[in-house]
């Protein structure tokens, strides 16, 4: 059950965090006037990013990890201010202003052919909030391979559910509508806040028990 519950929790906040539905009227906005086949590889190339991506930082997070000094509990302290701030920007419903700027969207309006990679695939969707939480769920796995398997399976959904998300993309536009979207990333900004909540209720227990102070 501790399993279980630890898989839905990192299946919940990763995709939370990649937010595909969010994202949604950004990628429209972005493959408006293409062919079929132009959003489609788009839609590949993204989908493809953002999994690679944040499989990397999974995978190699830890070793970050050692060769800097980081502590685990200073992460989960720092994530999860970045996870609130994050969390602030859906629950407003904007597009978190921590993955993506003015100039970000400037660009990427003004160079179609490379939006899969930037600004579609980092940081829209592989932000920094995804990349330091599946970090952070790494660390909390420890040796264990159930656990250390429950992220890269969250991250293999995630990425499924963004492809799905994106490819089908307008007739989910037209049934949810635009109050429908902001409804749906305001539930999730919710989630994360209290996700971001907690990994910093966990790093500040931490250093308490490290430091000896009941």
């Amino acid at each position: 059950m501790n399993d279980l519950a630890f898989l839905a929790a990192v299946v919940v906040s990763v995709f939370a965090l990649v937010d595909p539905i969010g994202t949604l009227p950004f990628f429209v906005a972005l493959t408006d006037g293409m062919d079929a086949g132009d959003r489609m590889v788009v839609l590949t190339r993204a989908t493809i990013v953002v999994g690679t991506i944040l499989a990397i930082f999974a995978l190699f997070g830890r070793f970050l990890f050692a060769a800097f000094g980081f502590t685990l509990q200073a992460f989960e302290i720092a994530g999860g201010i970045l996870l609130f701030l994050v969390a602030y920007d859906m629950l407003r419903g904007e597009v978190a202003t921590t993955r993506l700027t003015a100039s970000d969207r400037e660009e990427a309006l003004a160079r179609r052919d490379e939006i899969s990679v930037v600004p579609l695939g980092i940081p829209l969707l592989a932000g920094p909030g995804a990349i330091s939480t599946v970090m952070i769920y790494e660390g909390y796995a420890g040796s264990d391979p159930i656990d250390i398997a429950a992220t890269f399976i969250a991250i293999a959904a995630t990425t499924a559910a963004t492809y799905l998300v994106l490819r089908y993309g307008p007739n989910i536009l037209r049934y949810l509508g635009r109050v429908g979207v902001m409804a749906l990333t305001r539930v999730m900004g919710l989630l994360l806040a209290a996700i971001a909540v907690q990994f910093i209720l966990n790093g500040i227990l931490a250093f308490l028990g490290h430091a000896g102070i009941p």
